[in-house]
Formats: structure tokens, C-alpha cells, sequence
């Protein structure tokens, strides 16, 4: 079985890190692999500035599932709501 693909972006930030444990709380990693990109700290290869320009990641936090972008991270704050409505909460 092929694990969905969660990538969490953040400043690791006070506003931030409640939705990275959020997440890690609701996804289950039994079918979801969950990775935090830190923009702050980066990675020496730019992975998480190159993804923040590929899904148009204009606010942080923000939530990526297998290469999309939440909808509730382009406009509004996330909630835990937002996060099961999409799916992550789901098996597959």
C-alpha cells in the first residue's frame, strides 16, 4: 500500500507549531508519511523553497497532500475540521 505524501510547511513559529503537532496528532502514519519543511531552518538543497513556488504557498502554516495544497491554506486559518474534511484522517 502506497502512504500518502503530507508535507507541512512552516516558520516554526508559535502560530505554526500547533498545526505541525496537529497533524502529526490526526495523521496516521500507518498511511501517511508526514514531513515538516522549516523554512526558517531550510535545507541545503532549497527542497522546501523550490516546493513553496511549485504548490504557491503565499501563507505559512501550510499543508500539501501528495504534491496539492490544502485548500483551507490559501485563504483561511486551518483547522482541525479542515484537516479531516480533506481526507487525512482517512485510511486508504
Amino acid at each position: 500500500m502506497k502512504k500518502r505524501k503530507i508535507e507541512v510547511f512552516t516558520a516554526g513559529c508559535p502560530v505554526c507549531n500547533p498545526v505541525v503537532e496537529m497533524v502529526k496528532s490526526i495523521a496516521n502514519e500507518e498511511y501517511n508519511d508526514v514531513t515538516v519543511y522549516d523554512l526558517i531552518k531550510q535545507h541545503d538543497t532549497n527542497e522546501c523553497v523550490i516546493k513553496v513556488e511549485e504548490y504557491g504557498i503565499t501563507r505559512l502554516p501550510a499543508i500539501a497532500i501528495d504534491g496539492k495544497l490544502l485548500e483551507c491554506c490559501k485563504n483561511n486559518a486551518i483547522t482541525r475540521e479542515d484537516l479531516i474534511s480533506s481526507g487525512l484522517a482517512e485510511k486508504i
